[in-house]
């Protein structure tokens, strides 16, 4: 599923970053607005209180099959506990962004970061809650995009020899929304299945990436139930599917 939007920054509209305040004291991202008004659908409700929580939308508002989208642009560690609760008796869509092409806008200048996100992104922040995908009730977008992140010169880092602070971060363009429903769809990401004995080496080959990112994508599967270890080596940890 692919679609866009119009978030793109004009040379105009960087007035309006100047004069932000740091990000930890903004209460909503522009890149969180930005994925939010993408998600609302005529009858929806926003920014509704559940509890000691706000809710970011709510589709079909009071029927039996209410749901609940939280944009998550941050740590998926901050949100455990707002989960477990919501869970409960609701299901819930985290809708995530991976950024595929970063623009850096600081002033007038803009750059290309050489930084880019993949699917394997993902596993950065699943590794904090490696068994969220095996609740019923929970499912997740994962929305590739580019975006522009605005950054302001700070005096005060580097201590004192200045540096550049983010301020915001914009959503420019929305490339591809990709759904995760349960770990089977995390399991795909392995490849072929690979005969017991396998290390995270062999996975990595397997499913054409990283040592590092098969690390992660083993300690998932291993703490959902999908993998189990056999054995260890020099080679690291051998494995077998479950």
């Amino acid at each position: 599923m692919a679609s866009a939007t119009s978030g793109q920054i004009r040379d105009a509209d960087l007035s309006r970053f100047m004069n932000l305040p740091k990000i930890g004291t903004l209460r909503e991202g522009s890149l969180h607005a930005d994925l939010k008004r993408h998600y609302l659908q005529p009858g929806d409700d926003a920014e509704i209180p559940f509890g000691s929580f706000v809710i970011d939308v709510v589709r079909r508002p009071g029927s039996e099959h209410e749901r609940l989208i939280e944009i998550q642009t941050g740590s998926f560690a901050a949100m455990g506990r707002k989960l477990d609760h919501l869970l409960e008796s609701h299901d819930v869509l985290v809708v995530h962004p991976i950024s595929v092409r970063t623009v850096l806008v600081r002033g007038e200048r803009r750059r290309v970061s050489p930084k880019r996100g993949d699917v394997w992104s993902l596993l950065d922040e699943l590794v904090s809650v490696p068994t969220l995908l095996d609740h019923p009730r929970f499912e997740m977008d994962v929305v590739f995009a580019e975006t522009s992140t605005i950054q302001q010169h700070d005096e005060t880092l580097r201590r004192g020899r200045g540096g550049w602070r983010t301020i915001d971060r914009v959503l420019d363009r929305i490339v591809e929304v990709r759904r995760f429903r349960s770990m089977a769809d995390i399991a795909a990401l392995a490849g072929p299945r690979l005969s017991p004995g396998f290390t995270t080496a062999d996975l990595a080959e397997a499913a054409q990436t990283r040592r590092q990112s098969a690390q992660k994508l083993a300690y998932c599967l291993a703490a959902a139930g999908c993998i189990e270890m056999v054995g260890r080596s020099k080679s690291g940890k051998h494995y077998r599917w479950v």
